[in-house]
């Protein structure tokens, strides 16, 4: 049984980080697609006074912000909580754990 308990929790993390990789192709081709569209439009209205590039700057320094984020996983990352949480928890245990009885001096 704790094969299939391993396996469960493999599962999960797997299906977590499917979701994020999901979550960021999802803003990168928004972001694509509305900048393009703000592209078009400030070339269609006016040439002489260039504005799309503001917008582009911006949400992209969010869209590099969300694949750092991915890659680097941080001091406050799911991962990071998980092994936290595991520590805390043997420590927990190890001191409720009965204690060898120690040997006495002679």
């Amino acid at each position: 049984m704790p094969e299939d308990t391993n396996n469960d929790e493999a599962y999960k993390r797997a299906r977590k980080r499917v979701e994020e990789l999901r979550g960021f192709y999802s803003h990168l081709a928004i972001y694509l697609a509305v900048n393009l569209c703000l592209f078009i439009l400030n070339m269609v209205t006016s040439r002489e006074h260039l504005w799309f590039y503001w917008p582009l700057i911006g949400w992209g320094i969010g869209v590099l912000i969300h694949a750092v984020s991915l890659v680097l996983e941080g001091p406050l990352s799911a991962r990071w909580e998980e092994r936290k949480i595991n520590q805390l928890m043997e420590k927990d245990r190890s001191r409720w754990r009965p204690q060898p009885p120690r040997p006495q001096a002679p």
